[in-house]
């Protein structure tokens, strides 16, 4: 849909814009920059975590995941989008704006939005949620989400292993629970799906890394029920190829 794909571009460009506007709105005024040196300075960060080309039995598409904070160490805000595209419509959409606060070393507290688009009328919902670094290294990020469609749990979790130097394999499971089917939305009660992927990328720089990989996706209970009504899998394995930057 091009109200979708629009949605897309807005992020991507509100990121980018974000990025560049930035460094101009970490100056302080000259008589006050001794001060801000010793103070809390701002910082931001844009990564495009995915950024790929998709390919399964049901044909070829594009997916991304996209984030960005803006803030102090204490308190930060977050844009973040995520979702694919096949077909020449939006599959899964999400688009988020969130608040963050440190709660304990490593974690974080989340509170915002969040408006899904793509794959059926779009949603909205409030979000709360942690997300932070659990024991050997995994980064762990859960959400629960509020709104007119009911109630949402979303599980996120990864871990970089690195097998050299420059190269790193990286495991990824998410998880989607809802209270309520959502039928307009190719959703049911219950746990929805999960989404497991391997990426190998190669750090060229620590900025930019091409990667290959694979990534399951198994639908559950009233979701695949849906699935399998309108002639989709309920098992779907995807081959991808894409690239990860950060600045």
């Amino acid at each position: 849909m091009k109200s979708s794909l629009r949605t897309v571009l807005y992020s991507i460009c509100a990121l980018l814009a974000a990025a560049a506007c930035l460094p101009l709105m970490a100056q302080e005024p000259a008589h006050a920059m001794s001060m801000a040196m010793s103070d809390d300075p701002i910082h931001y960060q844009v990564l495009l975590d995915q950024l790929e080309y998709t390919h399964s039995d049901q044909g070829s598409g594009m997916a991304w995941d996209l984030q960005g904070w803006v803030g102090r160490d204490y308190d930060r805000l977050w844009l973040k989008s995520e979702g694919a595209r096949q077909g020449g419509h939006t599959e899964d959409g999400r688009l988020e704006l969130l608040w963050a606060r440190p709660v304990a070393a490593f974690w974080d507290i989340q509170a915002g939005v969040r408006h899904d688009f793509g794959g059926g009328p779009t949603r909205n919902w409030l979000a709360l949620g942690v997300r932070g670094i659990a024991p050997y290294l995994f980064d762990v990020e859960a959400t629960a989400y509020a709104g007119s469609a009911g109630a949402a749990l979303r599980l996120d979790g990864k871990y970089d292993l690195a097998l050299t130097q420059r190269t790193r394999l990286t495991p990824r499971l998410e998880a989607n629970v809802y209270s309520r089917a959502d039928a307009e939305r190719g959703l049911g009660a219950g746990l929805s799906d999960v989404n497991f992927g391997l990426r190998l990328r190669h750090e060229f720089r620590r900025e930019f890394a091409p990667y290959v990989g694979v990534v399951w996706n198994h639908r559950f209970g009233g979701t695949a029920d849906q699935a399998r009504a309108t002639g989709e899998p309920v098992t779907e394995r995807k081959w991808v190829a894409g690239v990860r930057v950060w600045f």
